[in-house]
């Protein structure tokens, strides 16, 4: 079963996509390349949601949210989001931030005593003293030093593997087996995917006093509505949880994945969360809004510009590593867009994203004012289908009236 509809999120519905200068029967397009991924048996199902100037303009929902029964997506579908658990951290991390907790020039070892004698691993396989220690913007942009140990194969990384502090049992436990590993490069050198925002929810847990779950329970989803969001799935919600699936060696969808029936004992700033299209959209105008929705705010506008700012230097920018892509740098825990047209994508300047694991993925884009998100459960993979650059490409075709 098809469906295709706009749906309030107390958001505020629009009139039709017309009226914020959309056009419906152009966002069909979008609908139909989403729907083919899904024909082609590429992804089980996949969820859209676009909205402009605040208000929900399209929700598309088609396929299965598992093959096996034949149970079809629903609207508040709960999916795995991984990844895009990072800006969510990167917010709660801001709000510590207006409260005047942290400063970005603070060395991470100052909240986390752990990392004061960390050590940088050398070309020549020795270890030494880092010429300057990590800091808490580099902490924020994956500039730190530090790695995640399964997506490279330096030594440092089989190091990582070894140590698997993301099976930590706390998560003072997670950070301290970080810091005991040599860092990959010199803090501030090169941009490299890494643990750092696993790192910052432990930092969460040491400033505020709180369990990190508890922190985002009470400080950001309560205030926000975000009602299905969380490390676990609960018993009552099981019903409505997607399945995961990866592409096997036959060319097929298979089932698999973390069940998350209970609740983590170290739950993952980086990686840990589940959450609805719903629960997401309403996060993502949150920020689009500069801090704030319905009435309810969690940052300034000042705060959000300087989270969702590039904070690559150009020597990390045009150097031999890390993000290198062109037009693209790095923010507070957001990619962001710094020359869509050189980056080969039809948005705004400014505009920020991320995205999980399982393929899930968003973007807010601050000149159009259009925020979008997307769900599937697909292990990403070589094979993948670039559901980020098709979706980008079908929404800001329907865009026909940009200054409305």
């Amino acid at each position: 079963m098809r469906l295709a509809f706009f749906l309030a999120i107390s958001l505020f519905a629009a009139d039709s996509p017309e009226s914020v200068g959309f056009s419906q029967q152009r966002l069909q397009k979008l609908h139909a390349a989403m729907d083919e991924l899904v024909d082609s048996k590429q992804l089980a199902g996949v969820q859209t949601m676009v909205a402009r100037h605040g208000k929900v303009i399209d929700q598309h929902v088609y396929g299965k949210r598992d093959l096996a029964s034949g149970a079809a997506l629903q609207p508040d579908t709960i999916f795995r989001i991984y990844s895009m658990t990072k800006p969510i951290i990167g917010v709660a991390m801001m709000m510590l931030y207006e409260e005047g907790k942290w400063k970005a020039s603070d060395p991470v070892s100052k909240y986390l005593p752990e990392f004061a004698n960390v050590q940088v691993y050398k070309s020549d396989g020795t270890l030494a003293k880092p010429r300057r220690a990590p800091t808490m913007e580099q902490l924020m942009s994956h500039t730190a030093g530090l790695t995640y140990g399964f997506f490279g194969d330096t030594p440092v990384d089989k190091l990582y593997r070894e140590a698997t502090p993301l099976g930590a049992t706390s998560l003072k436990d997670m950070s301290e087996r970080i810091a005991k590993l040599p860092l990959l490069y010199e803090p501030g050198d090169q941009w490299v995917y890494s643990v750092s925002v696993d790192v910052q929810g432990c930092i969460i847990e040491k400033i505020s006093g709180m369990p990190l779950d508890v922190f985002l329970q009470k400080r950001i989803f309560e205030p926000l509505g975000m009602k299905d969001t969380g490390f676990y799935v609960p018993a009552e919600k099981r019903a409505r949880f997607a399945t995961e699936y990866r592409w096997n060696a036959k060319g097929e969808l298979q089932a698999g994945g973390t069940d998350y029936s209970k609740p983590p004992a170290a739950p993952s700033g980086g990686g840990g969360l589940v959450s609805t299209a719903r629960d997401y959209m309403r996060f993502a105008q949150m920020v689009a809004n500069k801090g704030e929705l319905d009435g309810v705010r969690l940052l300034s506008p000042a705060t959000v510009t300087l989270m969702t700012a590039n904070h690559l230097s150009s020597r990390v920018l045009n150097g031999p590593h890390g993000e290198t892509r062109p037009g693209q740098g790095f923010g507070y825990d957001f990619a962001v867009f710094m020359d869509p047209a050189l980056a080969g994508a039809a948005v705004g300047k400014g505009t920020h994203f991320w995205s999980g694991m399982a393929g899930t993925w968003f973007w807010i884009d601050p000149v159009n004012d259009v925020v979008f998100v997307g769900m599937i459960q697909r292990i990403i993979d070589p094979k993948s289908p670039d559901v980020q650059h098709l979706s980008r490409a079908l929404t800001m075709q329907a865009l026909l009236n940009p200054a409305k």
